[in-house]
């Protein structure tokens, strides 16, 4: 590792791309167990389709970032 801590910043950032999908796990859970609130329904037309408002939203970018995590998974089954 170099002095100048760029080591230690490399190896925090190999990390971080694995942050987004527990964090909007985490988020879309919360929405969903205490409800949207009024930013929700401000968000979203009454009826307007299944995909509309925070939950579904969190949900999707949750899957969409779980690539990093489907890869780590399958290395450590090889």
């Amino acid at each position: 590792m170099r002095e100048d801590g760029s080591g230690l910043a490399r190896s925090a950032a190999d990390w971080l791309y694995l942050a987004a999908t527990p964090t909007f796990a985490i988020m879309g859970l919360l929405t969903g167990v205490l409800g949207g609130g009024t930013a929700d329904a401000l968000c979203s037309v009454a009826g307007a389709s299944v995909l509309s408002g925070m939950l579904p939203m969190y949900l999707l970018m949750s899957a969409f970032h779980s690539a990093p995590w489907l890869k780590l998974i399958a290395a450590r089954r090889c």
